[in-house]
């Protein structure tokens, strides 16, 4: 009597595939703070229910390498790797 195994297929997927990374864009709020800028980007949502249009806005700390951004300014930022405890993305242009 022979004893056959079954191996256990693995798929792996390839990492260096590039993520697709998010591009946002919203008006600077504050600019403070040394190297970066806090953004508020508002969203206009529709209401499950009732189909009503309502403003959403969130607020991203953004890097800003040369201190470049002022407060009223409208920005592109990035998404990119964590550069701090808040930070997760990167200015792109006015």
């Amino acid at each position: 009597m022979s004893a056959t195994k079954t191996a256990a297929v693995k798929t792996v997927r390839p990492t260096t595939k590039a993520t697709a990374k998010r591009i946002l864009e919203g008006v600077v709020l504050s600019d403070k703070m040394d190297k970066t800028i806090v953004v508020n980007v508002e969203k206009v949502k529709v209401h499950p229910k009732y189909n009503k249009r309502y403003k959403s806005s969130t607020h991203y700390q953004v890097h800003d390498e040369k201190n470049e951004f002022k407060i009223g300014d409208k920005v592109k930022f990035i998404e990119c790797r964590p550069l701090s405890k808040n930070k997760r993305w990167r200015v792109l242009a006015k």
